[in-house]
């Protein structure tokens, strides 16, 4: 699937979910395809590639209700993720993703002395800007939502003294990988995490969810031994630096309501359905 046809991708998912959002019936391919201003046919075609299901089994995951589901389905204990190896104090088993974090000394520079070269990329869930160092990934955020110029200055602000370069072949293809592209090379694309150490703590519990399921953010907090501080827990969730690859749109609150999420809630309930429709693929392999 080309750039092109993921923003366009995403931009009709958008569309599907105000639809959604604005009445209480489930639609029916032909109701939900006219409101699309498509053919039933071109509809069905454009989200069983997109989404590996039907739409109307989509609507469902795009449900206001699907949150609660998830969280009384698939919710992951943290604690038993990390009692059972899948993460480890410095770096994260290569079940996902490589990355390495930042020192405290290096953080506290605020990117003093440090080349991050940015790149804006079409995706599955909008236009993203993606920044990274030589290291990996560092950065990626989506304008669908917020709009390019708030994103750029979002992202730009987390680094005050580092210094900025375009260059987005260089970044391409762990960009090509983060979004599955076919042609991509099969490995995963590192992450270079830039952060204090709360919240490389909480990225890297992030990080220990496993597609298509969610957790709490107190679970969140118990799992890094601040079982207190669970305010503390939901800005570092909202800041982490790499949406979607720390998955932070799996952070759900305990009530099963999607809290926030810094590029917007249209985004994050995407992308969960996203994963929700590719785990039931999997599963019904």
């Amino acid at each position: 699937m080309s750039d092109t046809e993921q923003s366009y991708h995403y931009g009709v998912m958008r569309r599907a979910i105000e639809r959604i959002d604005a009445g209480q019936e489930m639609l029916s391919l032909e109701g939900l395809a006219r409101e699309m201003q498509m053919s039933p046919a071109h509809f069905q075609r454009l989200f069983s590639r997109w989404a590996g299901v039907s739409p109307k089994r989509l609507q469902q995951y795009l449900a206001l209700g699907h949150a609660k589901a998830l969280l009384e389905n698939h919710f992951t204990t943290l604690e038993t993720t990390n009692a059972l190896g899948l993460s480890s104090g410095g770096r994260l088993h290569d079940l996902f993703l490589r990355w390495e974090a930042m020192t405290p000394g290096e953080y506290a520079r605020k990117g003093e002395g440090l080349t991050i070269y940015w790149g804006w990329f079409e995706s599955p869930f909008g236009p993203a800007l993606v920044m990274g160092t030589e290291k990996g990934i560092c950065g990626m955020g989506f304008a669908a939502e917020c709009g390019s110029d708030a994103t750029f200055e979002d992202l730009l602000s987390r680094w005050p003294k580092a210094s900025f370069a375009e260059d987005p072949m260089m970044l391409r293809p762990w960009v090509q990988n983060a979004f599955g592209a076919q042609d991509a090379e099969t490995s995963k694309p590192p992450l270079y995490l830039i952060g204090s150490p709360l919240q490389i703590k909480v990225w890297e519990a992030l990080l220990s969810i496993p597609s298509g399921h969610v957790t709490t953010y107190s679970e969140i907090a118990q799992s890094i031994g601040k079982p207190g501080a669970v305010r503390a827990v939901g800005t570092a969730v909202g800041r982490n630096p790499v949406s979607w690859l720390i998955p932070c749109h799996r952070a759900l609150r305990k009530s099963g309501g999607l809290g926030g999420y810094h590029w917007g809630l249209p985004v994050k309930r995407v992308m969960l359905a996203c994963e929700s429709a590719e785990a039931e693929t999997v599963r019904n392999a």
